[in-house]
């Protein structure tokens, strides 16, 4: 079976196409899904992620598909493998943060590569939310740059928020509890009173 071809399967071993995955069966199946799925918590979307294509998250996450880094859908699909999808398939586990070094990686060379001018605009913010997830500093700053230039005034507005508190406590800290980190109070007192998530 050539790289980066998979068949789809169902649960309990149901094949649910005869058709292989490829880099465009996964943005168009992240399209679709669209804003409402995107960014809100759903468990049967969540198993729906974690039946289609788990398998080819554990093929990408070995860097078995790294041939799909060589035009801007393959490499828009990878960062939606290791960057999204895991925190539907892997929500409140460490494993929703994995793979993000790996679709960081990716997301920096597609970005310097232009890959959003070719790529769907519905989805091209995508191509920069490894930035986002990132506790780096610096990647938050270039996430708001760039959604500056390219994103929408909400993509703008939650970069900033994740600029924020990453500028503020030097990482997330709704991720503590997961990663097994000590929240220091004043970490804390921002989670209790509602602090935002990212």
């Amino acid at each position: 079976m050539p790289i980066g071809r998979l068949m789809l399967w169902g649960i309990k071993g149901v094949r649910m196409s005869d058709y292989a995955i490829e880099p465009d069966t996964i943005v168009e199946f992240w399209r679709e899904a669209g804003p409402e799925k995107w960014f809100e918590k759903d468990e049967a979307f969540d198993e729906t992620i974690r039946s289609r294509f788990l398998d080819i998250y554990e093929r990408a996450a070995q860097g078995l598909l790294d041939d799909w880094l060589e035009e801007p859908t393959g490499a828009l699909a990878l960062i939606i493998l290791l960057d999204q999808f895991p925190r539907n398939m892997f929500r409140g586990t460490p494993r929703v943060y994995a793979t993000d070094d790996k679709a960081l990686a990716i997301a920096k060379r597609a970005l310097e590569r232009g890959d959003h001018e070719t790529v769907a605009e519905d989805v091209n913010q995508f191509l920069a939310m490894p930035l986002m997830h990132s506790e780096d500093l610096a990647d938050q700053e270039a996430c708001i740059e760039w959604m500056e230039r390219v994103g929408t005034e909400e993509n703008v507005k939650f970069a900033r928020h994740h600029r924020d508190i990453v500028a503020r406590f030097g990482r997330f800290p709704h991720r503590n509890d997961v990663l097994g980190r000590t929240s220091r109070q004043e970490e804390e007192a921002f989670l209790s009173e509602g602090g935002f998530a990212g």
